[in-house]
């Protein structure tokens, strides 16, 4: 009988702390409560502990980056000596308002989150010890509510390895099978280019996947969580997913960040931690794919590089003179065949020099550039707007608005007429110079490329168009009669010219896209007017210096288009989004959750459209007094923006009896109601607001601050 007891006694106390670790508690529409994977605790060995939530039907909570609201936390207060580890948060999903509307990344159903605990080892077996959590979320359906509960669990201190808890062991073994993990055989590799991270997955050998079975979510705000990420199937049987990059995310992001969630198999989700290197870098994994999709990648460039070269030859600047140059070559070697070639390997070998100096040029600006801490170079918004102003002047140059490279001929007519190799030597770098100003099509992708690949892939990339430019001359100093073969210089070449400049007018247009993604809305309209008063700049150049007439309408031309070039780079340089000035997405659940939080809201209802709005902005948030007021008072920015048709702005803005934007408004804790502004606003204005809420708070007893 003593015997039955002693072997009933544990396990009665089991049962007793199994019923005292399922009490939970519930508030609004979520059920919470500690539940431990062990029935024991052993001295110094760690072991797990979930956070169990339930939520109603329709009702969810967020998850670590939760796009909208705000994710569960757990402040732990543990016995001296414990430490806890942070949640391991199970694979998301995404979650959807009625309408099938994006709001959010989180979880609905039951969820465990998973943390460890490790406990001092010097514990004495035959105690207990109490863990306590005070933890909060927030819960969701069509409105929002903040959740918060203090819950506690008690467990027997035993010598021995821990048994499974008898109830929750298995369910928690499960919910580890739910978080996501790094598994072999599935090589990743994550590029920036503009606005968008291309993240490239190499599933293994006979998985049956298509792009839909995929979705990324970001473990930082650097991605959009509500956009659409289109994804593909490449030629090598890997998946290309365009993930957009959020307005309001990091813009000096280095690395990718998330989980990779899968809809089938064995794998819920990959944890991702991808540095964002330049397009076509290597995947990361165990099992690495080969690099020969790389090498093709770096043989295609060399192969247009190549043909970027050889167009060169068709450009105004250069082929007039192509056949010139070739007949002076056998000038100065008489009937030689052998001398003849030799001058035109010096002359090949003085383009290549030429573009070899170019490109050290640029490959030790791009290292100077990275210690000033340029990174990535589309990253910096002043490096894009630059490179749109010189890819528009050149674009503008082959449309024939105005034309420059001349002066160039002449500075080279002396080493043209130069004897000797050393001629043949000079006329080679000649021809760079001379192509140079108007081989932009061509150039603008070496450029790039100096820029974003290695210094060896670099210097490939320039002598391949160094070859290319100079291979007709090379062949036709070895077979000179061949001379009489190349087409006549007429006006197609000046057709040919002006449609060259179509690509690059189409590549001003995407840097400006990179700009809108790196600047505040009405900075972006700023580099808009910068680029047409260059453009003006170009065109005052071309009208009164390039046409004739007297030194003084020289003058005035260099003048003008000086003045206007300088306004231009003044009014568009691009200004980086103020560190004081941070809008959060809005939505009626960041509202009501920042509310309940006690914080002062100013929500600007707007749209890129309206001119009225943008001129608000522009007023108001550059006074620095206005911003100074802002971050006394721990106001928190919201933005409405209704640039697109979106139901719940109108029907906010219906609330209110206006039907159009701008609408401004201010909460205050302890005020219904929003105070509504003037649609036409000036910093006094704003400010008054602001004062009018603050003494209004202290009246009520309150300090003004957060």
């Amino acid at each position: 009988m003593k015997s039955l007891r002693r072997s009933l006694g544990p396990l009665c106390v089991l049962v007793l702390l199994s019923a005292a670790a399922a009490q939970s508690v519930r508030q609004g529409a979520v059920e919470a409560e500690l539940v431990p994977a062990v029935a024991s605790i052993q001295p110094g060995h760690a072991f797990d502990i979930a956070l169990r939530l339930v939520h109603d039907p329709h009702w969810h909570t967020y998850w670590l980056n939760p796009g909208t609201g705000y994710p569960t936390a757990i402040q732990w207060a543990l016995p001296p000596g414990w430490q806890a580890g942070e949640i391991r948060w199970p694979v998301p999903h995404v979650l959807q308002d009625a309408g099938g509307r994006i709001i959010g990344q989180g979880y609905d159903g039951e969820v465990f989150l998973l943390v460890t605990l490790t406990p001092p080892a010097g514990l004495q077996p035959g105690t207990s010890v109490t863990l306590k959590a005070a933890v909060s979320w927030l819960m969701c359906r069509d409105v929002c509510m903040p959740g918060e509960a203090a819950l506690a669990l008690t467990l027997p201190v035993e010598a021995g390895p821990p048994a499974p808890h008898p109830q929750w062991a298995e369910k928690l073994a499960a919910a580890r099978g739910q978080l996501p993990h790094a598994p072999d055989g599935w090589p990743l590799a994550a590029a920036r280019a503009g606005a968008t991270v291309t993240l490239t997955v190499h599933p293994p050998a006979g998985r049956a996947l298509t792009p839909a079975d995929f979705h990324f979510f970001a473990g930082d705000n650097l991605i959009a969580y509500d956009q659409p990420q289109p994804g593909r199937m490449s030629a090598d049987g890997a998946f290309v997913f365009e993930l957009p990059i959020d307005n309001d995310g990091p813009k000096d992001a280095l690395r990718l960040r998330g989980v990779l969630a899968l809809d089938q198999g064995s794998i819920p989700g990959i944890a991702v931690d991808l540095p964002l290197g330049a397009a076509g870098a290597a995947p990361s994994g165990k099992n690495q794919v080969t690099s020969a999709k790389n090498n093709s990648g770096l043989l295609g460039t060399l192969a247009l590089a190549l043909l970027g070269g050889l167009v060169l030859n068709l450009m105004p600047c250069v082929f007039p003179v192509l056949g010139i140059k070739i007949l002076g070559f056998v000038h100065q070697a008489g009937a030689d065949r052998r001398k003849v070639t030799l001058h035109g390997l010096l002359f090949a070998l003085g383009v290549l020099v030429s573009f070899w100096v170019l490109a050290g040029a640029l490959i030790a600006l791009r290292a100077g550039g990275k210690e000033l801490g340029w990174g990535f170079q589309l990253q910096e918004p002043g490096f894009v707007f630059a490179l749109a102003v010189l890819l528009l002047v050149f674009a503008l140059n082959l449309s024939g608005l105005f034309e420059f490279g001349l002066s160039a001929t002449g500075v080279g007519a002396g080493l043209q007429t130069k004897s000797g190799y050393s001629g043949s030597f000079f006329t080679g770098v000649l021809a760079t110079v001379v192509a140079t100003p108007c081989s932009a099509p061509f150039l603008a992708p070496a450029l790039g490329a100096a820029l974003t690949l290695s210094p060896v892939e670099s210097i490939c990339v320039f002598t391949a168009i160094a070859l290319g430019l100079a291979v007709p001359y090379l062949l036709l100093s070895v077979f000179p009669a061949a001379v009489k073969l190349l087409p006549r210089p007429g006006a197609w070449m000046e057709t040919f010219k002006q449609l060259m400049a179509f690509p690059l007018y189409a590549t001003v247009g995407s840097l400006v896209w990179v700009l809108a993604g790196q600047t505040p809305d009405t900075g972006l309209l700023k580099v808009l007017f910068g680029l047409v008063l260059v453009a003006m700049a170009v065109w005052a150049y071309g009208r009164w210096t390039q046409h004739g007439g007297s030194p003084g309408r020289r003058r005035f031309g260099y003048a003008l288009a000086a003045v206007l070039l300088a306004a231009g780079v003044v009014v568009g340089y691009p200004v980086k989004p103020s560190a004081e000035i941070v809008w959060e997405r809005w939505s009626p659940e960041t509202v009501a959750r920042l509310r309940a939080e006690g914080k002062t809201l100013y929500v600007d209802f707007t749209a890129r459209w309206c001119a009225t709005c943008q001129s608000n902005k522009a007023v108001v948030f550059s006074s620095a007094k206005v911003r100074a007021a802002l971050r006394r008072q721990g106001v928190v920015l919201l933005r409405a923006d209704w640039t697109s048709r979106d139901p719940l702005i109108t029907e906010t803005l219906a609330s209110f009896n206006r039907s159009a934007v701008p609408m401004d408004l201010i909460y205050a804790p302890g005020r219904p109601d929003p105070l509504i502004l003037p649609e036409l606003l000036t910093p006094d204005i704003v400010l008054n607001a602001l004062q009018q809420i603050s003494e209004k708070r202290e009246r009520a007893g309150g300090d003004g601050s957060e």
